[in-house]
């Protein structure tokens, strides 16, 4: 059976909060071995508390305290 890639990625947004809703309510991560990236760091404000974020942003900011290194890719904007 063929698929229509543009139906699919359509609704790939709606799909993959399926998945993360479902792995959260196991208490599991939606970011596994190969961190957040690019992709999911909007998501993660979902998925991941305000202390977490908090904490997340406070490591980033003490390795890069300049804010060069990937700005805006893995980390939402506060």
């Amino acid at each position: 059976m063929g698929t229509d890639d543009a139906a699919f990625l359509a609704r790939a947004d709606e799909l993959a909060r399926i998945v993360y809703d479902e792995v959260a309510g196991f208490d599991g991560s939606i970011s596994a071995e190969h961190g957040l990236g690019q992709s999911k760091n909007k998501t993660i404000v979902r998925y991941k508390s305000p202390v977490e974020l908090t904490l997340m942003h406070g490591v980033k900011e003490l390795l890069d305290p300049a804010g060069l290194m990937n700005p805006g890719k893995v980390l939402p904007s506060r």
